[in-house]
């Protein structure tokens, strides 16, 4: 996941050449049912995951019943996904295929339909402040990558106090992926999980939780307004700036509650 570098480091008025390492950054091409959709910018690591959560979040795939094959070629770096229904899109993705990390213009083909197709979340999940600041602690201290290279983003699934999933890329919207696709391969519910993540909370990935029910989702950046209004629309419980003991609910505070015997936890 890392590549060595020479290096000119610069300290006040020192100067030293050393090696370091950075993070990996490939391409990889998804292809549905033989036509190239989009190129992502990757570290190159659960391509497959990678790829099937980007088509679940893009709404391309529904019910895992559809996918007849997932197939990985390293060589040619590409995800192929074979579906046993077609699937219709706009010819227009085809004639300027896009090529992204999954940060800022994160979902491809996100428009403002994509929240329509979400369904508000009714979990009945609640956690103590207490659990969600330790969670955020712990996925911050598995960050292996992150601490060798300071390149790339977190994100985890978690149940109620512990981590059941976690993932790491250069794109927040990549390592978010990886674990829908996951989910979504191996038939794990997340309608019951807490999201935990790096990276700022936008609309974009606000759709991409809501899309899969998960009811909380958290991290230790803040969020963009839009990502505020969707989250109360949709009944997500959106937590930021999740750093030693503070920490900022921004909708679904119902979910937040401050004593272990006062609701059942999950």
């Amino acid at each position: 996941m890392t590549e060595g570098v020479e290096i000119l480091r610069i300290s006040e008025d020192k100067e030293n050449r050393m090696e370091d390492v950075v993070a990996r950054e490939t391409p990889l091409t998804v292809v549905l049912n033989g036509q190239e959709l989009v190129t992502l910018l990757c570290t190159p690591s659960y391509q497959k995951n990678l790829a099937v959560g980007f088509l679940l979040s893009e709404g391309f795939l529904q019910e895992k019943e559809d996918v007849q094959s997932v197939v990985f070629s390293e060589d040619r770096g590409t995800v192929s996904v074979q579906t046993s229904r077609d699937i219709e899109f706009p010819r227009e993705i085809f004639q300027k295929r896009t090529i992204t990390s999954g940060c800022g213009k994160g979902a491809v083909f996100y428009n403002a339909a994509d929240r329509l197709q979400c369904r508000p979340v009714t979990s009945k999940v609640r956690v103590m402040p207490s659990t969600i600041r330790n969670l955020m602690r712990e996925v911050n201290g598995k960050s292996e990558l992150f601490k060798a290279t300071g390149g790339v983003h977190t994100c985890a699934l978690c149940l109620g106090d512990e981590i059941v999933m976690f993932r790491e890329d250069i794109g927040r919207h990549n390592a978010i992926d990886k674990i829908l696709g996951e989910c979504f391969l191996e038939e794990i519910r997340t309608d019951d999980k807490i999201m935990v993540t790096s990276g700022r909370l936008t609309s974009e990935m606000l759709i991409k939780v809501a899309k899969q029910a998960v009811p909380m989702l958290v991290s230790r950046s803040g969020p963009t307004d839009l990502a505020i209004h969707l989250a109360k629309k949709l009944k997500v419980t959106l937590i930021g700036f999740v750093r030693g003991a503070r920490l900022t609910v921004y909708s679904g505070d119902e979910r937040v509650v401050q004593k272990a015997e006062s609701v059942p936890l999950f």
